[in-house]
């Protein structure tokens, strides 16, 4: 796992008066929902490009053991790394509105899941399926107390969409298309 740190600068800055002002519209309109968007398209085997606004296709594949190509992350992974980086963005945000500058972010993310089921062509027996436990450990340095920086962290992740969309129900509706 490649380690990018800035200890001597801090991390690349995010605009304070930006912040504040994304802030000041959300507390304007306490009830906006946005809808966002991707589409994915099955390349074989199990490589899929999804394709977000007008981004760059991000590749989701299996490894050899799920008879992958090994080519990129695979679903689960994908999870995580959107947990990862969902945290990231809400400590970061959090840090320059406390006036904390960070000097090292990084996030490492594990998850338990129980693959048997193979996609609902395995063992169909009766099982939790997704992720039973995920755990995260931040490791985080700025100009600020232990304390502080816990009350950070336990403060993005309580603010955090990804997570609360892993811990909470939320409505799924899969379809085929008309």
């Amino acid at each position: 796992m490649t380690q990018l740190t800035a200890k001597s600068q801090g991390l690349r800055p995010v605009s304070p008066e930006g912040l504040k002002g994304l802030a000041e519209k959300a507390r304007n309109n306490p009830n906006a929902i946005a809808t966002v968007k991707a589409k994915t398209i099955c390349e074989g085997q199990f490589r899929n490009l999804t394709y977000v606004r007008d981004l760059p296709a991000h590749v989701i594949d299996e490894p050899p053991t799920l008879l992958g190509q090994d080519t990129a992350p695979n679903p689960s992974e994908a999870v995580l790394a959107a947990l990862g980086s969902c945290l990231s963005v809400g400590i970061h945000a959090n840090a320059i509105g406390r006036g904390i500058q960070l000097t090292k972010l990084e996030l490492e993310l594990e998850g338990d899941i129980n693959i048997t089921g193979v996609w609902g062509i395995g063992d169909l027996s009766e099982k939790r399926l997704g992720f039973s436990d995920i755990r995260v450990k931040v490791n985080i340095e700025g100009n600020a107390s232990r304390e502080e920086l816990d009350n950070l962290v336990a403060h993005a992740n309580d603010w955090s969409p990804v997570a609360n969309t892993l811990r909470l129900p939320v409505n799924v509706e899969v379809a085929l298309a008309q």
